[in-house]
């Protein structure tokens, strides 16, 4: 097992991946330094390679793939995630696995958004898509994560090993922020500067369709974290629309005794009914997420003793190897 595992999602990366891996081993000289080339086809991973890293493959194109693979096969007590367009220092390194490794940190985010993200970042949509996402998610969650989704994050390996990746794409920094959040993690920010691509280097991010993708990412996961009160505002915006729809005609019956708009009271009624049901599926799949909650602390327990037992045979290994 490693002490340090550094991280590099990589695709069509030529221009920066082998500074990027030459700085984080001058930084990090006892990590042991993985890029996963995603189908680049700009020979980035020789570039890799050539530069000292240990370079595997990802086929199934897409960033959240590419840190499926990597955290199902790589074995560390700290994780340090980062892109390879060289827009993360090397030299915060040393501040971002402290906290996992000193103070048993889950996760650690490299904020760029409180020092120089703002100024360096030319795309302006880019810039208020993240402070967007920002506000959204510490509102809805009741978190208070600086930098939602940077590509610079420190892990531990309970983290790693109980992580379930489910996206395929850029919205995996936000899946893994609001699963710390929710199973109440240790999470710590970390301040770090931030500058923008160098030239002939192009994001991968399309700011649009992978913003839409984050979006529809925020609002799944607040269904499957929050249900009751998902469900609860359905319920209630549904429940309205009855009532001011059966108000004229409960109107029209204290008056007259007759019900004339038939049509009218059954859709009411139906309209209610839905509401009623929005409210008890809110109120089971809360209970349902109550139990899962209490399940996963049973799941880290169990990853925490196969560490153990995985750092115990490295030992008696160790011991019993010839000098």
């Amino acid at each position: 097992m490693d002490k340090i595992a550094v991280l590099i999602p990589c695709y069509n990366e030529s221009k920066t991946i082998g500074k990027v891996v030459t700085d984080f081993k001058q930084v990090l000289p006892e990590a042991t330094i993985y890029v996963y080339d995603n189908n680049s086809t700009d020979g980035s991973a020789e570039i890799a390679k050539n530069a000292g890293a240990v370079v595997r493959f990802e086929h199934q194109q897409g960033k959240g793939n590419v840190i499926r693979r990597m955290f199902r096969e790589v074995n560390a007590h700290c994780y340090l995630m980062v892109d390879g367009d060289d827009t993360y220092p090397a030299e915060s390194a040393i501040d971002m696995v402290k906290p996992v490794l000193l103070r048993n940190a889950d996760m650690v985010v490299g904020d760029r958004l409180s020092s120089t993200y703002f100024e360096e970042n030319t795309r302006r949509f880019h810039n208020f898509g993240n402070s967007f996402v920002r506000r959204s998610i510490n509102r809805l969650f009741k978190s208070d994560i600086k930098d939602i989704m940077t590509g610079y994050r420190a892990f531990s390996y309970l983290f790693v090993k109980t992580f379930p990746v489910r996206s395929k794409g850029f919205e995996i920094e936000t899946e893994m922020t609001i699963h710390a959040v929710e199973y109440d993690m240790l999470v710590e920010n970390v301040v770090i500067n931030y500058q923008d691509r160098p030239d002939g280097s192009e994001s991968k991010l399309n700011t649009y369709s992978d913003g839409f993708k984050v979006m529809k990412m925020i609002e799944r996961l607040y269904r499957n974290y929050h249900p009751f009160a998902y469900f609860g505002i359905i319920a209630i915006i549904l429940a309205i629309i009855s009532i001011i729809i059966m108000i004229p005609v409960f109107g029209t019956y204290l008056q007259t005794g007759l019900v004339p708009r038939f049509p009218t009271l059954i859709i009411s009624g139906g309209i209610m009914i839905i509401a009623i049901l929005m409210f008890i599926t809110g109120i089971i799949l809360h209970n349902l997420l109550a139990k899962d909650k209490i399940e996963f602390e049973f799941r880290l327990n169990q990853v925490q003793r196969w560490k153990d037992e995985h750092i115990r045979r490295e030992r008696r290994a160790a011991a019993t190897s010839p000098k």
